[in-house]
């Protein structure tokens, strides 16, 4: 184990580098794992580009609900990379060790929730239903980008709070790290330093997003629904519904999960269940989504089957 002497009057060492535990020590546990994770994680990339690249080539794909699906695409492909390729080169070396820096530094992006983005795409089906006349002049190319930047930085300015003060906790007693990737509260598990007050300010935080979050959503689906239910056809109805149901899909498991692992007492409590859940979050749940929106939107189906062709004949030559 490598450690570095801390300066200053405290005994104790300062460990440089973790050890992820896994999930497991069974061979042929770790070989199943590495398949399924491995098919998940190359279906997650394909299938995110995939969406990323037709909202950017198709013409009939170029909407602010487009835009902001291959941006949440986008952070989906981001998520699961900070932390599976790395546990599937840990089930395929035995090496398990991984630095302070590159620690924190995957946390941070793991993190990085699309709740904020979530939000923003209910507001577009808010406009695009309950306002369908003004629906470019509202949601203008100027509009789209501020509200995607200003979902970032919320984002943002939940995360660094807590990342800064996990920096000053203190590992003195282990660094073994009990779970596949590095998380939150299986790193405080190990601090031997006080994080009463980190735990505090991680489910404070993580409070105040859910409710904002979930306030905006809902408050847009109030809106949606009740002018939906006034259309006067139920071909209307059904249609208008159609365009919310996979967003709401999204909703759903994004938010289900993450007030599992994150909206709990105490961070040092119920880890081993988190690992599980945790496996779900980062290799299921993507490679979910794209299936969602495309299985789900004729639109991005038949922008699929035009590129194909494209492709095809391309080869063909």
């Amino acid at each position: 184990m490598q450690i570095l002497q801390k300066s200053g009057m405290k005994n104790h060492t300062g460990i440089m580098l973790f050890i992820l535990q896994g999930l497991t020590d069974d061979p042929h546990l770790k070989v199943l794992i590495f398949t399924f994770l491995f098919f998940t994680y190359v279906s997650t990339i394909i299938g995110n580009l995939i969406i990323i690249t037709l909202t950017l080539m198709d013409a009939q794909l170029k909407t602010p609900m487009y835009f902001f699906l291959r941006n949440f695409s986008f952070l989906e492909v981001a998520f699961t990379t900070a932390c599976i390729p790395r546990y599937l080169y840990s089930l395929s070396t035995g090496d398990n060790n991984i630095t302070y820096n590159a620690c924190f530094a995957q946390i941070f992006f793991v993190i990085l929730l699309g709740a904020f983005l979530l939000a923003t795409m209910s507001y577009d089906r808010y406009v695009a239903i309950c306002k369908p006349l003004h629906y470019t002049t509202i949601m203008n190319s100027k509009v789209c980008n501020q509200l995607l930047l200003s979902s970032w930085l919320a984002g943002l300015v939940i995360i660094l709070p807590p990342i800064s003060l996990g920096f000053q906790m203190e590992f003195c007693d282990s660094n073994v790290i009990d779970h596949f990737g590095c998380e939150a509260f299986p790193i405080i598990k190990i601090a031997c330093s006080d994080t009463q007050f980190i735990e505090k300010m991680v489910l404070i935080f993580a409070v105040l997003t859910f409710i904002v979050t979930l306030f905006l959503v809902f408050l847009s689906y109030a809106h949606i629904i009740r002018t939906v239910l006034r259309f006067p056809s139920a071909q209307q109805r059904k249609k208008a519904f159609s365009t919310c149901t996979s967003h709401m899909i999204v909703v759903s498991i994004t938010y289900g999960s993450c007030i599992f692992i994150y909206i709990k007492p105490s961070a040092k409590e119920g880890v081993a269940l988190n690992k599980v859940v945790s496996v779900l979050v980062t290799s299921v749940a993507p490679v979910m989504n794209p299936l969602i929106y495309a299985l789900r939107n004729k639109q991005v189906i038949h922008a699929f089957k035009d590129l194909a062709k494209k492709i095809f004949f391309l080869l063909k030559q």
